[in-house]
């Protein structure tokens, strides 16, 4: 199996890691795993024969790129070098889905199976993607662009196959989660917030993350992919926690209750906002876990959680994809 692997940045880097990690347990297919080619926003580097992972990694680290020859794009990329998968780990771009839209588009169109964590493509062109893969017989899968390491996409769709999912609440994000959490404890939100930003949990710009729209990203990939709804981003009701405050906290502990950021979604319901969480509930969770209660007509709800982010535990989804696609392909 060759690999192109597009955007590689922190994620990038910990699946080539996971991949050099798991040689072993990929070699029972009977068949080579190599990354033949990879480009982030500057430079490429492509290699039929194979590229060493870690040495891959550790050229980024040290300089920055992940190779010597300027990029001109990516889709040039893909034309010049013959693969099987397209592993796609750009940053999110939610107005226009970005280079990785494109890039994911392209594969798809030459019946390229896509592996990918980035939400743009999915929370905007999600329909477009899904009938473009069937028509070329490819596969695209995501586990990872919603809830990182935990699993839940996969986990309807294929363990819970014969149950209807009513309805999946959780929290999707675990910046939002960390400052919620530490708001309980009394710091105000823009102190909390920077404590966050210290701890490496959200970006120096964190509106994706405070402002709801990454989590509004997730709720209408599960929407898609789990509800079968034909929606996109704009179809979404955010409301992000800017607009909590201390008293608003205070007043929900009086109550045994605590404020948290969830994502809610059905066949009618497609809602990002803060809500009153008793505790003790599964979603009372603290930190910057992610967590999600799945409801179901046979089984009842059902919880599962996980670290949401963190390029190690998102490259452990990204490889049950593409150990998915392997499984196929045998």
């Amino acid at each position: 199996m060759r690999i192109i692997m597009a955007g590689f940045g922190t994620v990038g880097q910990g699946f080539a890691e996971v991949l050099h990690k798991k040689t072993d347990r990929l070699n029972r297919f009977n068949e080579s795993v190599k990354i033949v080619a990879a480009f982030d926003s500057k430079s490429f580097v492509a290699d039929e024969n194979g590229l060493d992972p870690l040495e891959l990694v550790e050229r980024k680290k040290s300089t920055g790129s992940v190779g010597s020859e300027k990029l001109k794009s990516g889709i040039d990329v893909l034309d010049s070098v013959d693969y099987d998968v397209l592993v796609e780990v750009s940053p999110t771009n939610i107005k226009d889905g970005g280079a990785g839209l494109k890039h994911v588009e392209h594969a798809l169109k030459n019946g390229k199976d896509v592996v990918t964590v980035n939400k743009g493509p999915l929370a905007l062109k999600f329909s477009e993607l899904n009938k473009l893969a069937e028509k070329k017989n490819a596969l695209l899968r995501f586990e990872g662009s919603v809830g990182g390491a935990m699993p839940i996409i996969n986990l309807c769709s294929e363990n819970l196959k014969g149950e209807r999912v009513k309805s999946i609440r959780g929290i999707f994000n675990g910046t939002c989660n960390f400052i919620l959490s530490r708001m309980d404890k009394g710091l105000p939100f823009e102190q909390a917030l920077k404590e966050a930003q210290q701890l490496g949990y959200a970006e120096s710009d964190p509106s994706y993350d405070i402002d709801g729209i990454d989590t509004a990203c997730k709720v209408v990939i599960l929407a898609n992919s789990i509800f079968r709804r034909n929606v996109t981003f704009s179809d979404v009701s955010i409301t992000g926690i800017t607009s909590v405050s201390a008293e608003a906290i205070a007043l929900a502990a009086e109550h045994d209750m605590v404020i948290r950021l969830i994502g809610e979604v059905s066949d009618t319901v497609l809602e990002v906002s803060p809500r009153l969480i008793p505790l003790g509930h599964p979603l009372s969770v603290s930190g910057t876990l992610n967590i999600a209660q799945i409801r179901t007509d046979l089984a009842g709800p059902i919880t599962v959680s996980g670290k949401g982010a963190g390029r190690i535990e998102t490259a452990s989804a990204i490889l049950s994809d593409l150990i998915a696609i392997m499984d196929r392909r045998r």
